[in-house]
């Protein structure tokens, strides 16, 4: 006969093998983990993802990537946050334009601003470079930096995106958050290296994204030190810093981060020599495009956008091993949902 004692022992494991199997069918399949990317289909490019992230974190792999130099960078416009019809902040810019112009009547017939004021988008695409840099440089500097901030600020709460109706910082990619969350969870740090402004940027870049502002990278203007009303501050000046695009990234990621990363995500040709210089490091690599392919749910546009054009990568990211995510294949959703009343 059993004695109480073993009895109890056995009732004891009895508990132990129940409890262990009710969280394991919580948790799904026996032995399975929760997915980190649901709103992912899974596929060829999630299951290039997460291969690539247990490489290069399993210490037994011969992948393995310590820590310190798990680095991941990421493109903002179009990578993060939707960038059509235009860049947001050249949308910031076009409305700061309206704003000043009764005190520059000049605008009104002088390009860029001419253009801006009318709301000619094909106007602004046609400027260029310098077009857009003028823009910006008329209506981002002589402030403070407190003072820009506090306008985005403004601007962000109350601005709405022509088609879709929803504040900017609504229109993150659900898909990418979950990456971003994902590799910080496998030790990686995060960084955005973007062709807009740093400053700008730093704004809103820890709340939508997590990522905080000495992990942001991009465009910049010149900046002094001035006291002002007995005041200290960092005032914007009219002069062209650093353009944070095309062979500009890798010099922005070796100048700021001092580490070549392992991971590497963009949108479009202004993305290829971070991709490039990313991706032909030794070791395991990922680099990643998004191909904006989705016109039901956001924008379909590549070969021929004036912003946010993606040519030379679609053509030559299979034969450099770069994943080409498709947002209509490849995401189960397009959007993180809506934070709520506006």
């Amino acid at each position: 006969m059993s004695s109480p004692g073993s009895a109890f022992v056995r009732a004891t494991a009895l508990a132990r093998t129940l409890l262990a199997f009710c969280a394991l069918v919580a948790a799904g399949t026996p032995g399975a983990q929760a997915d980190p990317l649901p709103a992912w289909h899974d596929g060829a490019v999630k299951a290039r993802i997460v291969a690539f992230v247990r490489a290069v974190t399993d210490p037994a792999s011969r992948d393995f990537v310590r820590p310190a130099d798990r680095i991941a960078v990421f493109d903002n416009d179009g990578t993060l946050w939707s960038d059509q019809p235009i860049y947001v902040q050249l949308q910031f810019a076009v409305d700061r334009v309206k704003a000043l112009a009764p005190q520059h009547p000049a605008w009104r017939t002088t390009q860029p601003f001419a253009a801006a004021l009318a709301g000619d988008l094909e106007g602004l695409a046609a400027s260029g470079e310098k077009g857009v840099v003028e823009l910006l440089m008329a209506t981002h500097a002589g402030m403070t930096s407190e003072q820009f901030a506090d306008t985005v600020r403004e601007w962000l709460a109350t601005a709405r995106h022509p088609k879709l109706g929803r504040p900017y910082t609504d229109l993150v990619f659900q898909p990418m958050l979950e990456l971003l969350a994902y590799l910080r969870a496998s030790g990686f740090r995060t960084w955005i290296v973007s062709g807009g402004g740093i400053e700008f940027l730093r704004v809103f870049a820890e709340e939508s994204y997590g990522i905080p502002p000495e992990q942001v990278i991009g465009s910049s203007i010149r900046t002094r030190y001035e006291v002002r009303d007995g005041q200290p501050a960092i005032v914007r000046l009219p002069e062209v810093d650093f353009v944070d695009d095309r062979a500009g990234k890798p010099v922005g990621i070796h100048k700021f981060v001092g580490r070549r990363p392992i991971a590497a995500f963009g949108n479009s040709d202004g993305d290829f020599e971070m991709l490039e210089w990313v991706s032909s490091g030794s070791g395991a690599r990922l680099a990643l495009l998004v191909h904006h392919d989705d016109a039901e749910r956001e924008f379909a546009y590549d070969r021929k956008s004036a912003f946010g054009r993606l040519d030379r990568g679609l053509d030559e990211a299979a034969k450099r091993g770069w994943v080409l995510a498709s947002m209509k294949n490849d995401w189960r959703t397009v959007f993180a949902p809506a934070k709520g009343p506006r």
